[in-house]
């Protein structure tokens, strides 16, 4: 089980606010110093769970080494989430938290935990979108950067992504403006489906890489995707939309998003797929050469957008523990 932390009241961005509590977990020991941290945020769809193939001795983090928090972000249904608040906040009526809310809660909850710097923030997919903003808005406290298949903000082509799954889930009548009594079964399984289509590339599906994960046929992968996402909860999903929607390191600094990304001072390697179909090749080139001393390290990958997430296949996984390895380890431990 994940430990918790009460936020109390938690102003919003917006100018909302949120009973909320953070759930995170931790592996390895904290160093006497609390010198020796990495902070994984989840991403959309996962939870504390999902990066545990990432945790242990040897491992893309080594827990022998290195002490790791894994927060799951507000919204995805283990923190405070719609399926899961307080009667005046829960369902529909959950309140936008954004990607700044999301590492203005994980500073807190570190600040409880008596941890002010940070060895590495990284993540997955929205887990780096919080990394980037972790780095433009405490860059004192972090020092090396590891976004994989991320961005530092959502671009029109994620925005067209997320506005298509939105409309798969909401269109039909179960869905009730958010106020259903059983689940949406139907709307979850349209969005799963048409999700399924986003995450992997035109290769993975032309040359049957799909067999390697398991699914023997197309339709197989498209009933794992229904099925998959309709044990989840609509507005949980919903909610971590909002915040990935929120995602932008500019947020009204000077210099604008350019200026954002020039203020991060954390050692950095920006690890997308070649293939990725929302977080692309071409926007993290970008985003690279925006932040000083940055390497653009691309995966290799006919998988998509999920040539990143753990444990999905070796060889991904490997191009991730090396970039981990590269910008946090011998960076920070040299011979």
């Amino acid at each position: 089980m994940p430990q918790t932390f009460d936020l109390g009241r938690f102003a919003l961005e917006s100018g909302a606010s949120l009973p909320a509590r953070l759930a995170y977990e931790t592996h390895g020991q904290l160093a006497d110093d609390a010198g020796n941290v990495v902070l994984v945020p989840s991403y959309y769809t996962g939870t504390h769970e999902s990066y545990r193939p990432w945790m242990g001795p040897g491992g893309v983090l080594d827990t022998d080494k290195f002490f790791v928090v894994v927060v799951n972000m507000l919204g995805n249904g283990v923190s405070t989430s719609p399926s899961n608040a307080p009667a005046e906040v829960a369902g529909p009526r959950f309140p936008l938290v954004t990607v700044w809310d999301q590492v203005r809660a994980q500073r807190l909850l570190l600040d409880a935990l008596g941890i002010r710097r940070l060895r590495l923030v990284m993540g997955w997919s929205m887990g780096a979108m919080q990394a980037y903003e972790w780095a433009v808005t405490y860059p004192d406290d972090v020092d090396a950067l590891l976004p994989i298949c991320g961005a530092a903000r959502c671009s029109p082509r994620n925005r067209v992504f997320l506005e298509g799954v939105r409309a798969a889930l909401t269109a039909g009548p179960a869905f009730r403006a958010g106020e259903y009594t059983s689940p949406p079964v139907a709307g979850l399984e349209a969005f799963g489906r048409v999700y399924a289509g986003w995450a992997y590339s035109r290769d993975f599906f032309h040359h049957g890489t799909y067999r390697e994960l398991g699914y023997p046929t197309v339709e197989a992968l498209l009933d794992g995707w229904a099925a998959d996402h309709a044990r989840m909860d609509a507005n949980d999903l919903l909610a971590m939309m909002d915040t990935w929607l929120s995602g932008d390191v500019c947020r009204g600094r000077p210099g604008g998003y350019e200026g954002a990304l020039r203020s991060i001072r954390a050692r950095t390697i920006v690890v997308p797929s070649t293939t990725d179909a929302y977080f692309t090749l071409a926007d993290s080139e970008i985003e690279a050469a925006l932040v000083l001393g940055a390497e653009l390290r691309p995966l290799e990958s006919d998988l998509g957008h999920i040539a990143g997430r753990p444990g999905i296949r070796a060889t991904e996984s490997l191009g991730v523990a090396t970039a981990a390895d590269d910008v946090l380890i011998k960076h920070l431990f040299p011979d």
